[in-house]
C-alpha cells in the first residue's frame, strides 16, 4: 500500500537513508532539509515525483511553520522529525545563536510538526510519528559521555519523554509514535562538529531505519538499534515508574535538617 512520508533532515545521513527506504518501496515522501541542492540530488535518484524537495530550515520560525502547514495539509501517513544539529561546547562556552539552534531543531521543530500532523492523523484513523533522538538521552549519569552536550542531551531526552507520552496519549485512535534512539552512526553529523570517529565502531544509517521500521511492526515506542537486550530498557523505564509511583506530599527524610547540621552556603558549621 502507498503512503505518504514527510521525512526532515533528508539531505544527508539518517534522513537520507529513510527517504531512500521509502521511496525505493514505492512510498511518496516530502523530503525537507536546508540545502535545496542535496535534496535534488537525492530526488534525482527517484524520477516522477515519488520524491518531493522541500528546503526550510528549521532553525528559523519561519521554516518551522511552512512545513508545520504542510503537514497539517497533506494526509501523512509517516512523520520522521530526523533533522538535527548538535553544536558541542560547556554551557557557559555556548554562543546564545547556537544553543537556540540546537533547542530549535531538536525541541520546537519536532513538537510543532508533530502537533499539525496528529489531528490529520487521528481523523483519518492512522499514521505514524518517529522522533529521531539518541542514546545519549540515557547517559545523563555518565559525565564523561556529556562533556560539553547539556543542551543537546537534555532535546534528546525531550523527543524521548514527549514520544512516550504522546503514545500514551494517542492509544486507541491508530497514530503510533516511536522515538529512535541510534548510538554512533556513520553519516557527517559528528564531522561538522570537527570529531574524527574514523576509527570508532559505528552503525550505518541503514541500519538504523531498518531497526525503526521493525521496531514500529513491534510495538517498540522506544527502539534503541544498538541495544541487544530489550529487558535493559525495560529496567530503565520501570526504574522511572518506580520512582514516579513513589512519591508522597511528606518530605523524605533525607531533606529533614537535623539538629546542629551544614547551614547551606558555608563548609562546615560556623567555624
Amino acid at each position: 500500500m502507498n503512503m505518504l512520508a514527510l521525512v526532515t533532515g533528508a539531505s544527508s545521513g539518517i534522513g537520507r537513508a529513510f527517504t531512500r527506504r521509502l521511496a525505493g518501496d514505492g512510498h511518496d515522501v516530502i523530503a525537507v532539509a536546508r540545502r535545496a541542492e542535496r535534496l535534488e540530488e537525492v530526488a534525482a535518484g527517484f524520477p516522477g515525483g515519488r520524491v518531493r524537495p522541500f528546503a526550510a530550515d528549521l532553525a528559523t520560525g519561519e521554516g518551522v511553520d511552512a512545513v508545520a502547514r504542510m503537514c497539517a495539509a497533506e494526509p501523512l501517513d509517516l512523520l520522521v522529525n530526523n533533522a538535527g544539529v548538535a553544536h558541542y561546547m560547556p554551557l557557559a562556552e555556548l554562543p546564545e545563536a547556537k544553543a537556540r539552534e540546537v533547542v530549535g531543531v531538536k525541541v520546537a521543530a519536532p513538537t510543532m510538526l508533530a502537533r499539525a500532523a496528529v489531528p490529520g492523523m487521528v481523523t483519518r484513523g492512522g499514521g505514524t510519528i518517529v522522533n529521531v533522538a539518541g542514546m545519549l538521552a540515557f547517559g545523563g549519569p555518565d559525565p564523561a559521555a556529556q562533556m560539553g552536550r547539556a543542551v543537546y542531551t537534555g532535546a534528546l531526552a525531550h523527543l524521548v519523554a514527549m514520544s512516550q507520552t504522546l503514545a500514551a496519549e494517542l492509544a486507541g485512535t491508530g497514530v503510533r509514535v516511536q522515538a529512535l534512539c541510534p548510538g554512533v552512526v556513520a553519516t557527517e553529523f559528528h564531522e561538522r562538529q570537527g570529531m574524527d570517529l574514523g576509527g570508532t565502531p559505528r552503525m550505518s544509517a541503514e541500519d538504523v531505519v531498518t531497526a525503526c521500521l521493525r521496531g514500529l511492526e513491534l510495538g517498540e515506542v522506544v527502539c534503541a538499534p544498538g541495544v541487544e537486550d530489550e529487558r535493559l530498557l525495560r529496567a530503565v523505564f520501570d526504574a522511572d515508574l518506580a520512582a514516579f509511583g513513589a512519591q508522597s506530599p511528606r518530605l523524605a527524610t533525607r531533606y529533614v535538617s537535623r539538629p546542629g547540621g551544614p547551614v547551606p552556603g558555608r563548609a562546615g558549621n560556623g567555624s
